[in-house]
């Protein structure tokens, strides 16, 4: 998957404001100071960010996710299991990230009940980056589940990264393959759920309803997450 590179002017109001961001959050004030440190013309930030300083955090995360593609697509993952891949993509997406206050702040801002819906997005968005450079080619239900699995677990990776203060974060590292563990059980359990006998006269009418889910096509609305991208 391909996303498209920040805004050269965008890349520098957002780096202007991120030493404003442990102070004032990702607020109106930290999007001035920004403008006016970075010496951006307020008329070309307001087009930038129409809905504010909110647009900034927004990109701040989509410049992390393009570094992470950047990082995953160069790193050797020739000998890595499947769920190595994983956790090694999780990994590579908090080392891109250059101010952990950024993200608290941010965490905050997207926890609110009017900001939810931009969050869950931005972690979908996330999760389907890394799917998608991994090499997914899933396209029906399946296409859903990966992501719904991979965002709940990074959003709890992030909460727990954001405490920890462990040597070289080995807590976090610990966490993430804790984390991907579960998953693997849970699919494993799922597996033998549909091999039990008692399943079996539900089967078929189960993965036909499930045959009929498809992933986003090309015109999805482009508000709902992980809407589908065209290969570049």
């Amino acid at each position: 998957m391909t996303i498209a590179p920040v805004d050269p002017i965008l890349d520098q109001l957002i780096d202007a404001a991120l030493p404003h961001v442990a102070f004032d959050g990702w607020s109106p004030e930290t999007l001035a100071a920004a403008t006016r440190d970075a010496e951006v013309d307020p008329a070309v930030a307001k087009a930038l960010c129409p809905r504010g300083a909110v647009d900034l955090a927004i990109a701040y995360h989509h410049k992390g996710d393009a570094a992470m593609i950047s990082a995953l697509k160069a790193a050797d993952l020739a000998d890595m299991r499947f769920r190595d891949k994983v956790a090694h993509a999780i990994r590579l997406r908090l080392q891109v990230i250059d101010d952990k206050e950024a993200v608290r702040r941010g965490t905050t801002l997207f926890a609110l009940p009017h900001m939810a819906g931009d969050g869950a997005k931005l972690v979908w968005g996330t999760a389907d980056a890394i799917w998608d450079t991994l090499g997914d080619t899933s396209r029906d239900a399946n296409w859903y589940t990966k992501r719904m699995t991979l965002s709940a677990v990074y959003s709890s990776v992030i909460l727990f990264w954001l405490g920890d203060d462990s040597l070289n974060m080995q807590a976090t590292d610990d966490f993430i393959d804790r984390r991907i563990d579960n998953v693997m059980q849970f699919e494993k359990f799922k597996a033998q759920a549909k091999a039990n006998p008692l399943f079996k006269p539900f089967a078929g009418t189960l993965e036909r309803m499930m045959g009929a889910i498809k992933a986003p096509s090309a015109d999805a609305d482009p508000d709902l997450p992980g809407v589908w991208r065209d290969p570049q």
